[in-house]
């Protein structure tokens, strides 16, 4: 049985990968797991049905038989456990890749979500122009570490996996802000994720879904 990923129909990126079941997508893709995608509205998020698979309303959300799982990195995480392709198989190195995707999810990105609520949600507020430097400061400070950390090394600790995964997913949120641009080696590991055939098969998946609703 396949499983099935939801992602939403109408997305509000414009096909730009940068919705999260493109991760999912992309670890699909790595694994060589076919999989079926069940488009749903925002409408549709918010009803009983959609709740019962995601408590959060959000996408995406994974079915497989009679496992359901909501949350991009929890999903990855389990095709990169029940498949090859996303995790070492010497014990010490496959924990630290997920290490690398906790650290993705839960210390990087964080403030790049931050940067995008104070630039929509918060853009009208007085006191917006105050607050946009010290959250561009703070991603920033994470890209200098993360910088400092890859190196001129192509992944982040050997062999490409679900921690370089998660974290290409997050640089591509950073991408537009312009501050990526500071940290050459960080641009050119988010080209390498982008390069991989795994991601362009995902990634044209993604966008074909907005070209057809547009």
């Amino acid at each position: 049985m396949k499983p099935i990923i939801t992602a939403f129909e109408h997305s509000p990126d414009r096909g730009r990968g940068l919705a999260r079941d493109m991760r999912v997508r992309w670890a699909l893709e790595e694994a060589g797991v076919a999989y079926d995608v069940r488009l749903v509205s925002f409408a549709a998020m918010k009803e009983p049905a959609h709740r019962a698979l995601h408590p959060f309303a959000q996408i995406p959300t994974y079915e497989e038989g009679d496992l359901v799982l909501f949350e991009s990195g929890a999903i990855i995480l389990h095709i990169a456990q029940h498949h090859a392709g996303l995790l070492p198989g010497d014990a010490n190195a496959r924990a630290r890749a997920i290490a690398w995707m906790f650290a993705a999810v839960n210390t990087v990105e964080p403030p790049v979500l931050d940067l995008q609520v104070a630039k929509f949600a918060e853009g009208d507020k007085p006191w917006a122009a105050e607050r946009m430097p010290l959250v561009r400061e703070r991603i920033r400070e994470r890209l200098r570490d993360l910088s400092a950390r890859l190196g001129d090394a192509d992944w982040l600790d050997g062999a490409f996996s679900a921690g370089d995964l998660l974290m290409i997913g997050m640089l591509m949120r950073v991408k537009p802000s312009g501050l990526l641009d500071e940290f050459p080696n960080l641009a050119a590991y988010l080209a390498r994720g982008e390069s991989r055939p795994a991601f362009q098969r995902a990634f044209a998946a993604q966008l074909a879904v907005f070209t057809a609703h547009a």
